[in-house]
């Protein structure tokens, strides 16, 4: 990321989804990024704000995504091997007990 990095371009970060932290939508601010501190006359520096888009936007694996994922996939092979049986046992293939 470039060293002239702004508040606003790490903010369309965050609301553009690349942070991964929420959806892609606009988040209305009574202040935006770096306001108070150029309001008090410091300004964050750019490299400051590159350093914190640079950490904002690193691909952490998300656990919760993952897990949803396997228990889909096992849901799934339940559901199938549940309508297998009943197959099985409708056409009379099946020994019953």
């Amino acid at each position: 990321m470039p060293e002239h990095a702004t508040a606003d371009q790490l903010r369309h970060d965050i609301d553009s989804g690349r942070t991964r932290d929420k959806v892609c939508a606009p988040d209305p601010t009574v202040a935006p990024l770096g306001t108070d501190e150029e309001a008090a006359g410091y300004p964050p520096p750019p490299e400051a704000i590159a350093l914190a888009r640079r950490l904002e936007n690193r691909r952490i694996p998300d656990p919760v995504r993952s897990r949803g994922a396997a228990a889909a996939a096992w849901l799934l092979i339940g559901i199938s091997a549940a309508t297998l049986a009943a197959v099985i046992i409708a056409l009379g293939e099946f020994p019953r007990p």
